[in-house]
């Protein structure tokens, strides 16, 4: 098992009618500052009844933070933070709400240069808002991470960055909420938080026997409880469950101690950038035919995950083992209504070399866990992808 510390500060307030947690959280005499996406919040009453629960506090708001928020959108808000002296912001939505609000809680202090800068220079974030989350949507874990993926339209880019400065101080986390979620968004979910898991576990052998049975766990859970979410919607126990891995996913208890790969994710991003999929579409599409691609390197793992997560015979020839779990795995993206090909969503061979090109661009010309995952493997794994 490789060195490594690990802390994380956020509170995570679970169950129903934990809203009422609120004003125990935030401290007295805040301004607070809402931030929110769509209008689900809205629609769902959840706004109002966050609202009601701050009556006590000067509150402002901000919707209209997109999927894969945008630099353009989060800098308006940023701007009124800054004109009216907000000192607490709460987050009220899914992964996309809490990254832009991460960027917010960075860019309001920030008056040195382009908060942009923050992002594309990865730098070493020494102050930001506090902020809290109020979770609608489980997915991307950014509930109870350090981490956020900003998109930046007019120059084609999307980059995460990483700050301990912007971990939430609490979050809290109801299931009812996730109730009048789409279709869509419980299928994208239960994806992404695989895939999270697939990221941190799915490399070499590094004897970290403890964060190896734990991935399984989530994984396993996912595989169970995924499919459950499409047929009952307000069965609080399968919700409950999937809320919980969704954080667990990447809080950065697995990842620790061990090595992580994140190529399928940065392939994923310019793929959304370019032509604006869905993220765990993205990684849909990728991660199958990443595995393909790089069988031999992640054989071991390769094989583990089949015996243990897939209940593969252990008397399988390796060649078959290894293929069966990236079938496996392909058909259970497709059974949570995430389809795994290019051609799924009318792109085809045309649009391997932007992405290529956007990659280069970025310096993402050896990503993976051994920084294997060069342009021309790339090349390879969208090409398998078609």
């Amino acid at each position: 098992m490789q060195n490594f510390q690990f802390a994380n500060p956020t509170q995570i307030i679970f169950g129903k009618g934990q809203i009422e947690q609120l004003t125990a959280k935030i401290p007295v005499g805040s301004k607070v500052f809402i931030l929110y996406g769509g209008g689900s919040a809205q629609k769902t009453g959840l706004l109002g009844t966050v609202k009601d629960t701050l009556k006590g506090y000067q509150v402002g708001e901000f919707g209209g933070i997109e999927p894969n928020p945008t630099y353009e959108t989060l800098m308006k808000a940023v701007e009124i933070i800054r004109k009216e002296n907000y000192d607490f912001l709460l987050a009220v939505g899914g992964g996309s709400v809490i990254d832009g609000t991460k960027f917010i809680a960075a860019a309001v202090p920030y008056l040195q240069g382009d908060p942009w800068e923050i992002v594309r220079d990865w730098l070493d974030v020494k102050s930001a808002l506090p902020f809290g989350v109020v979770l609608t949507l489980p997915a991307t874990g950014s509930e109870m991470n350090d981490g956020a993926v900003i998109t930046r339209k007019e120059i084609q880019a999307k980059l995460p960055f990483m700050s301990k400065a912007v971990f939430p101080r609490f979050s809290i986390l109801d299931p009812i909420y996730t109730y009048t979620l789409p279709t869509k968004q419980i299928s994208n979910g239960v994806v992404d938080s695989f895939i999270h898991v697939m990221e941190q576990y799915l490399t070499y052998p590094a004897e970290g026997k403890v964060q190896d049975r734990f991935s399984e766990g989530l994984l396993l859970t996912l595989i169970e409880e995924g499919p459950k979410a499409l047929q009952e919607k307000e069965n609080y126990d399968v919700r409950a469950n999937l809320m919980w891995v969704a954080s667990l996913a990447l809080n950065g208890l697995i990842g620790s101690g061990v090595p992580q790969d994140w190529a399928t994710h940065m392939i994923g991003h310019e793929i959304t950038v370019l032509y604006g999929l869905d993220h765990a579409q993205t990684l849909a599409i990728v991660l199958p035919s990443l595995l393909e691609v790089m069988k031999e390197e992640k054989q071991a793992k390769l094989l583990q995950y089949g015996e243990r997560v897939w209940n593969l015979p252990k008397d399988m020839s390796v060649e078959e083992k290894a293929t069966a779990a990236i079938e496996r795995t392909r058909n259970f993206f497709e059974t949570m209504g995430v389809k795994t090909r290019l051609a799924d969503y009318g792109l085809g061979q045309d649009v391997i070399e932007p992405i290529i090109a956007n990659l280069e661009a970025h310096g993402m010309v050896e990503l993976g866990e051994k920084g294997l995952v060069t342009p021309a493997i790339v090349r390879s794994i969208l090409s398998k992808s078609l």
